[in-house]
Protein backbone atom coordinates (compact mmCIF):
# COMPACT_ATOMS: atom_id res chain seq x y z
CA UNK A 1 0.00 0.00 0.00
CA UNK A 2 1.30 3.42 -0.96
CA UNK A 3 -0.39 6.56 0.34
CA UNK A 4 -0.54 9.27 -2.34
CA UNK A 5 -2.78 11.82 -0.59
CA UNK A 6 -4.17 12.10 2.91
CA UNK A 7 -6.75 14.70 3.84
CA UNK A 8 -9.37 14.90 6.55
CA UNK A 9 -12.14 14.25 4.02
CA UNK A 10 -10.48 11.73 1.70
CA UNK A 11 -7.40 9.61 1.08
CA UNK A 12 -5.88 8.25 -2.10
CA UNK A 13 -3.67 5.21 -2.02
CA UNK A 14 -2.34 2.53 -4.32
CA UNK A 15 -3.18 -1.00 -3.20
CA UNK A 16 -2.12 -4.31 -4.71
CA UNK A 17 0.49 -2.49 -6.78
CA UNK A 18 -1.83 -1.00 -9.40
CA UNK A 19 -5.22 -0.08 -7.89
CA UNK A 20 -5.89 3.61 -7.25
CA UNK A 21 -8.21 3.65 -4.24
CA UNK A 22 -10.21 6.57 -2.85
CA UNK A 23 -11.64 6.42 0.67
CA UNK A 24 -13.78 9.09 2.29
CA UNK A 25 -16.13 11.77 1.10
CA UNK A 26 -14.26 12.90 -2.00
CA UNK A 27 -16.26 16.07 -2.46
CA UNK A 28 -15.60 19.31 -4.36
CA UNK A 29 -12.91 20.38 -1.87
CA UNK A 30 -10.87 17.23 -2.36
CA UNK A 31 -11.58 16.55 -6.05
CA UNK A 32 -8.74 18.69 -7.40
CA UNK A 33 -6.04 17.23 -5.15
CA UNK A 34 -7.35 13.67 -5.74
CA UNK A 35 -7.36 14.14 -9.51
CA UNK A 36 -3.87 15.63 -9.50
CA UNK A 37 -2.31 12.99 -7.24
CA UNK A 38 -3.85 10.18 -9.30
CA UNK A 39 -2.82 11.80 -12.56
CA UNK A 40 0.80 12.08 -11.39
CA UNK A 41 0.87 8.45 -10.28
CA UNK A 42 -0.58 7.31 -13.60
CA UNK A 43 2.00 9.37 -15.51
CA UNK A 44 4.76 7.52 -13.66
CA UNK A 45 3.54 4.06 -14.75
CA UNK A 46 5.23 2.32 -17.69
CA UNK A 47 3.22 2.14 -20.92
CA UNK A 48 0.97 -0.92 -21.21
CA UNK A 49 0.62 -1.24 -17.41
CA UNK A 50 -2.77 -2.50 -16.27
CA UNK A 51 -4.40 -0.28 -13.66
CA UNK A 52 -7.71 -0.31 -11.81
CA UNK A 53 -9.74 2.22 -9.86
CA UNK A 54 -11.51 1.35 -6.60
CA UNK A 55 -14.12 3.85 -5.43
CA UNK A 56 -16.16 1.41 -3.35
CA UNK A 57 -15.33 3.30 -0.14
CA UNK A 58 -16.74 6.59 -1.49
CA UNK A 59 -20.10 6.90 0.22
CA UNK A 60 -21.30 10.21 -1.21
CA UNK A 61 -22.22 10.35 -4.88
CA UNK A 62 -20.88 13.56 -6.30
CA UNK A 63 -20.22 14.87 -9.77
CA UNK A 64 -16.84 15.93 -8.36
CA UNK A 65 -15.89 12.27 -7.97
CA UNK A 66 -17.02 11.54 -11.51
CA UNK A 67 -14.78 14.39 -12.67
CA UNK A 68 -11.82 12.80 -10.86
CA UNK A 69 -12.63 9.50 -12.54
CA UNK A 70 -12.75 11.10 -16.00
CA UNK A 71 -9.43 12.90 -15.40
CA UNK A 72 -7.88 9.54 -14.54
CA UNK A 73 -9.40 7.88 -17.62
CA UNK A 74 -7.85 10.58 -19.82
CA UNK A 75 -4.49 9.99 -18.10
CA UNK A 76 -4.77 6.25 -18.74
CA UNK A 77 -5.32 6.95 -22.42
CA UNK A 78 -2.61 9.61 -22.64
CA UNK A 79 0.04 7.33 -21.11
CA UNK A 80 -0.96 4.18 -23.04
CA UNK A 81 -2.08 2.30 -19.95
CA UNK A 82 -4.83 -0.33 -19.75
CA UNK A 83 -7.79 0.30 -17.46
CA UNK A 84 -8.73 -3.14 -16.25
CA UNK A 85 -11.43 -2.52 -13.67
CA UNK A 86 -13.46 0.27 -12.10
CA UNK A 87 -15.20 -0.60 -8.85
CA UNK A 88 -17.84 1.87 -7.66
CA UNK A 89 -19.88 2.30 -4.51
CA UNK A 90 -23.63 1.91 -5.02
CA UNK A 91 -24.27 5.69 -4.80
CA UNK A 92 -21.61 6.32 -7.45
CA UNK A 93 -22.98 3.58 -9.68
CA UNK A 94 -26.44 5.16 -9.51
CA UNK A 95 -24.97 8.55 -10.41
CA UNK A 96 -23.00 6.97 -13.26
CA UNK A 97 -26.21 5.39 -14.56
CA UNK A 98 -28.14 8.67 -14.32
CA UNK A 99 -25.44 10.62 -16.15
CA UNK A 100 -24.93 7.84 -18.71
CA UNK A 101 -21.15 8.13 -18.35
CA UNK A 102 -20.57 4.38 -18.09
CA UNK A 103 -19.73 3.95 -21.79
CA UNK A 104 -16.85 6.41 -21.37
CA UNK A 105 -15.04 3.96 -19.09
CA UNK A 106 -12.77 1.77 -21.20
CA UNK A 107 -12.57 -0.77 -18.38
CA UNK A 108 -13.07 -4.45 -19.01
CA UNK A 109 -15.19 -4.57 -15.89
CA UNK A 110 -17.16 -1.95 -13.97
CA UNK A 111 -18.81 -3.10 -10.78
CA UNK A 112 -20.30 -1.72 -7.63
CA UNK A 113 -19.83 -3.03 -4.14
CA UNK A 114 -21.79 -6.23 -3.70
CA UNK A 115 -21.90 -7.09 -7.41
CA UNK A 116 -20.58 -10.52 -8.27
CA UNK A 117 -20.54 -10.07 -12.03
CA UNK A 118 -19.65 -7.27 -14.45
CA UNK A 119 -22.30 -4.60 -14.72
CA UNK A 120 -24.04 -4.26 -18.04
CA UNK A 121 -24.53 -0.93 -19.72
Amino acid sequence: MSLLLEREDATLEVVEGNVLTIRGEADFDSAGPLAQAGRHWLADQPAETQVSFDLTAVEIASSAVLSVLLVWVRSVQKHSLHLERVALSRPLRRLMDITELGPLLPARETTCRGDESPASS
